[in-house]
């Protein structure tokens, strides 16, 4: 890594771009993509239909390189072939230049390193129902570690786009629906993987998940205010706490303005206001879209010139605009050489940092995607983020039921708890218009099936597994059969959920967006039919993104959610079945009421919930932030340290002390809400802005303290500006957005105009052992 000040290395950058000729400049900031697996159907937007993404192994690399793309994501290959192919590729870029610069080689980790036989994690999604920074940043660490090792240099990720509607198919890659909470998870994941040496790319800048009807690419219509407070705000943390060193734009078009060539967003926003220092890299064939589908250019010359001047360092994954387009446009006076030599100056910069400019390590010969450390970590994400949504006492069981009827198409399938962005399911084919279910999937890793670990744990039960149909599919007989099966049974378990995959390959994952809030396939009447059969019944979803479940909510004994777990997933659910282990997550998404439930999250003003004059109700049946354990907690009446008054530059403290009355160890989760009850623009009713795990052995307490930043009470004035504005405000401390235990009065004494990119961002939090 290198060693010099960042003035000695923007000196040093600047000092190579004067050397290089047009050509060379061209060459940093353009990619290769080539081994792609033939037969694995399109890995990114588009894919099939771009002429130039994916550059031959044999095409001359005299130039030089910018980037390598997804040396190990792009095909199965063993990981120690994986390293000496890479290994090799670099030395071939270092020999053939003029300069010997290695490319930045970079990958998808989204769920872990998406290399085939790497450990794979439980999703983002996973992640946010953890609400656990600490650990996120102790697996982002792993991972870094991981990648640094087979030689990737970058990683893409964590998306922190905020959930506006979970029909939208990326939401299993998101933290969830609230801003503040992906935020601090976010960047906890970007200084766990920069702290292992990577370079962290945020990602997609930005409303990215705002699309019209949660359709993948959609048009976004975002006002300022919204698109800045609730869409910005992660991203402002990542790169101003976090200190992100790459960020990827949206492929949207916000209002009309396509993110590729937002040059307020790339420039005005995130460098000029938030001194962002790091690159800009395209997301996939995200420059040439600029005018293949937004129109907003005429030709790939047009395009190229469009993205660099708003602030894109990069070309990713190919070189379909920044190669001869882009050498056009500097001749023909569309770009200006010092445009493209400050990119050309970021780029060089980051590679200088990353010590590509020195000799690389050889490989060391050993070596091991999935060490134990991470396997323990993905069990530790996976058992920390499965949600109790209900239970009337049926659960843990106390000892294993005589006959247990396991229902469900993803009661048997491994690749069930893996996201679109695990190497298994990102490759994943099936036959679409012949409705043949889903192939048995080569995992690369050890993954034991729901089926698999309920034999083992709950020994002496005779278990029958029944399907009844497959995610997408199922018959009437396969329903009856599971029905009766279950009618036969002391206890059912019915699996429902999702096959995650990309672009209509499966029923959550990028470009398989939904309708509606149904269980996907027939699996919603599946469930029913278990219901009708009068045994008790436990649900067990595992999906990508929440979905209304009928009945269930009344009638099930138990209801479990898992957001696509990851490998060690089958254990943790079985875990918390049979009470070997605690329920520790919260919903970081709400679990809608209704199939036809409109798009709605709790983060809204008061005429977006339940009212007297619509007919719609848009009342999730659990809302953001609850889940449920198997103890029980006392809450003492919260304090406030700071008194009823606060400058519009202070810091409100408050506490909490809880205890656990039960008779189990228990996680608590306090919550801590904000309400504005009357302001300059019309405010969310109330939005998270701070939140403590208290893990508590019975009889056990502690005491939750929260210095709120008044900054955090900020909001977008009728002048456009960030202001913390005079009056009353109240602090609600809950277990979630819907049960709020207390609230505090607090009165700001004044008003105050903030400066961009000096807001306080984050409310600090310490967890103390209760005195008495």
């Amino acid at each position: 890594m290198d060693t010099d000040t960042p003035a000695e290395t923007a000196e040093r950058a600047a000092g190579l771009v004067k050397r290089m000729t047009l050509e060379e400049k061209c060459a940093q900031l353009s990619s290769l993509w080539h081994g792609v697996e033939a037969d694995a159907g399109d890995m990114a937007p588009h894919q099939s239909e771009q002429t130039g993404g994916a550059v031959a192994a044999d095409d001359p690399l005299a130039n030089g390189l910018g980037q390598i793309t997804r040396p190990f994501g792009s095909a199965r290959l063993d990981p120690a072939e994986g390293v000496d192919r890479l290994a090799g590729i670099q030395r071939r870029v270092r020999e053939t230049s003029r300069f010997g610069i290695a490319a930045v080689a970079h990958d998808e980790c989204l769920a872990g390193f998406m290399a085939y036989g790497a450990t794979i994690f439980p999703t983002a999604l996973a992640w946010g129902a953890t609400f656990d920074p600490a650990l996120v940043h102790a697996v982002a660490r792993q991972i870094g570690d991981t990648m640094r090792s087979a030689g990737i240099h970058q990683g893409l990720a964590p998306v922190l786009d905020v959930v506006a509607d979970s029909r939208w198919g990326r939401t299993e890659e998101t933290i969830g629906e609230d801003p503040y909470l992906t935020g601090v998870l976010g960047t906890a994941y970007v200084t766990g993987l920069q702290d292992a040496g990577l370079v962290a790319t945020v990602k997609h800048f930005a409303g990215y998940s705002a699309s019209h009807a949660a359709r993948n690419f959609g048009p976004v219509y975002l006002g300022p205010r919204q698109f800045t407070e609730t869409y910005l705000t992660p991203f402002e943390m990542a790169v101003r706490l976090g200190r992100a060193k790459s960020v990827m734009p949206s492929y949207a078009a916000n209002d009309g303005v396509p993110s590729h060539a937002n040059v307020r967003l790339l420039t005005g926003i995130l460098r000029e206001e938030w001194g962002f220092e790091g690159t800009i890299v395209a997301d996939y064939f995200g420059v040439n879209f600029l005018n293949s589908l937004h129109g907003i250019a005429g030709d790939r010359s047009a395009a190229a010139a469009a993205a660099l001047g708003a602030g894109v360092d990069v070309e990713l994954p190919g070189v379909d605009c920044f190669g001869e387009p882009l050498r056009n446009a500097v001749a023909e006076g569309l770009v200006e050489e010092k445009t493209l030599d400050r990119a050309v100056e970021r780029v060089l910069a980051q590679k200088i940092e990353l010590g590509l400019l020195d000799e690389l390590p050889a490989p060391s010969g050993a070596v091991d995607f999935d060490p134990p450390q991470a396997r323990a970590l993905a069990a530790e994400v996976a058992r920390k983020s499965v949600v109790l949504l209900s239970n009337d006492g049926t659960l843990p069981l106390a000892a294993a039921p005589a006959r247990v009827a396991l229902v469900g198409p993803v009661a048997d399938d491994r690749a069930a708890f893996l996201g679109c962005y695990s190497f298994p399911n990102h490759h994943m084919r099936y036959d679409i218009e012949g409705g043949e279910p889903y192939p048995d999937v080569d995992t690369g890793v050890a993954i034991a099936t729901l089926a698999d670990r309920l034999a083992a744990d709950l020994r002496g039960a005779v278990i029958e597994h029944v399907a009844g149909g497959w995610v997408r599919e199922s018959t009437d007989a396969e329903i009856a059969a599971a029905a009766n099966a279950a009618a036969a049974a002391d206890l059912a378990i019915v699996a429902v959920g999702d096959r995650s995959s990309l672009f209509g390959r499966g029923t959550s994952g990028e470009g398989c967006d939904a309708p509606d809030h149904a269980l996907p396939g027939r699996q919603g009447e599946l469930l029913e039919a278990v219901l009708d059969s009068g045994t008790p019944t436990v649900v067990v979803v595992v999906s990508g993104r929440p979905y209304a479940l009928g009945t269930a909510p009344e009638r099930a004994a138990a209801i479990l959610q898992a957001f696509l777990p990851g490998e060690e997933g089958a254990a943790a659910i079985s875990g918390i079945l049979t009470g070997a282990s605690e329920p520790e997550g919260r919903l970081p998404v709400g679990v809608p009421a209704r199939r036809d439930s409109p798009p709605a999250t709790y983060l809204g003003p008061q005429l977006a919930r339940r009212s007297e004059v619509s007919s719609v109700d848009p009342t999730a049946r659990y809302s953001f932030g609850h889940g449920l354990t198997y103890t029980e907690f006392a809450w003492d009446e919260p304090e406030l340290l700071s008194g009823a008054e606060v400058a519009p530059d202070g810091v409100i403290e408050v506490a909490v002390r809880v205890a656990n009355t039960g008779e189990r160890r228990g996680t608590e989760v306090v919550q801590l809400y904000l309400h504005d009850p009357v302001a300059s623009t019309v405010r969310p009713v109330q939005r998270l802005v701070g939140f403590a795990r208290l893990e508590l052995a019975p009889g056990e307490a502690a005491r939750a303290r929260f210095a709120v930043p008044a900054d955090l009470a900020a909001l977008i004035g009728l002048d456009g500006q960030w202001t913390v504005e005079a009056g009353d405000l109240e602090l609600r401390l809950g277990r979630s957005a819907a049960d709020t235990a207390a609230a505090l009065a607090v009165r700001v004494t004044g008003e105050r105009r903030i400066e961009p990119g000096t807001r306080a961002l984050e409310t600090q939090v310490t967890v103390e052992t209760a005195v008495g």
